[in-house]
């Protein structure tokens, strides 16, 4: 039986001035997560603020150990690019 697991991250973006600043962000982050870990990554919520952004990343494995480690290296990327920007987080599963 496969694994789903779900991270969700929750980004406070105080130097975000507007939506552009912001998008660019998030793009980069997404781009790179995407890229590094072969993930599923989507902002999911606070698409309208300046400062603010709930972003998901999923992964499927029919390992629960294997999927746990790939999001754990997530966020830990996620932690190192973004910094004190990274004000959440939260992991889901569903099996």
């Amino acid at each position: 039986m496969p694994t789903v697991g779900v991270l969700t991250l929750e980004l406070q973006l105080s130097e975000a001035h507007s939506l552009k600043d912001k998008r660019h962000t998030v793009k980069g982050l997404k781009d790179r997560l995407r890229g590094r870990f072969n993930v599923a990554v989507a902002e999911i919520d606070y698409q309208d603020l300046w400062q603010r952004s709930l972003i998901s990343a999923v992964t499927v494995s029919s390992d629960h150990t294997r999927a746990e480690q790939t999001l754990q290296l997530v966020e830990r990327e996620a932690s190192s690019m973004l910094g004190a920007a990274l004000v959440g987080t939260t992991l889901e599963w569903i099996e």
